[in-house]
């Protein structure tokens, strides 16, 4: 049995425009200078307190921890507001749904987002019962440690080379060679490809189809 991990902020869902809103108030309210927008979609993916240090450049007198509990509260607001959005990208729901119906394949979710958050966007596009494991940010260190993935295995019985991950940044393809698995980058998300490539990508797939044929081929590349 194949097992296929998801990221989901920028591979399953474009939310860029809300994690930029959310980190916006968060900043405002504790009264320091916003980062650049490109500063901020560079740590998506990681931990919420990882990405706060990030951002902080690693100065111990930065404060993470409460920089991430704002966003967390800005993130649920935004959550509630009318023109809310976290819409997938084109053709990711058919894919799913495909791959969801196959059955030598298994499939995953590993991301940096909450098992709150996973669910509200799994509730919010009817994707519930696709995922027969969820690895987030409540359940292991922060990407790029291996351990997301290395308990998906282990939660399924996968091998590793019988274990891919999609993602579109580069802590997603660190992440998955650290544990022994292979790596497919997406172009539509947060990290450039060239960086996907030289971070362990295997393939790199620039609209949903081609990914569709990148995962079908795969493990023909196995020797």
């Amino acid at each position: 049995m194949k097992l296929v991990l998801f990221d989901c902020d920028g591979t399953l869902v474009d939310s860029q425009h809300v994690i930029v809103a959310a980190m916006g108030r968060a900043f405002a309210r504790a009264e320091l200078a916003m980062p650049p927008r490109e500063a901020v979609l560079g740590i998506v993916g990681l931990s919420l307190v990882e990405a706060m240090q990030r951002l902080g450049e690693d100065d111990p007198r930065f404060p993470a921890e409460r920089l991430a509990e704002l966003y967390r509260e800005a993130f649920r607001e935004l959550r509630t507001e009318p023109n809310f959005s976290e819409p997938m990208f084109p053709g990711m729901r058919g894919l799913i749904d495909r791959l969801a119906a196959r059955d030598d394949l298994l499939l995953g979710i590993a991301t940096g987002k909450s098992q709150r958050g996973v669910a509200a966007v799994l509730a919010h596009h009817g994707l519930e019962g696709r995922f027969v494991t969820i690895q987030t940010a409540d359940d292991a260190p922060s990407k790029p440690h291996p351990a997301m993935v290395l308990q998906a295995m282990a939660a399924t019985g996968a091998e590793p080379m019988d274990t891919v991950l999609i993602g579109d940044t580069s802590f997603d393809m660190v992440m998955a060679r650290a544990a022994g698995a292979r790596a497919i980058g997406v172009s539509w998300g947060y990290h450039a490809p060239d960086l996907l490539t030289q971070s362990g990508a295997e393939r790199l797939a620039t609209d949903a189809d081609e990914l569709q044929r990148a995962i079908d081929e795969l493990w023909e590349t196995v020797a």
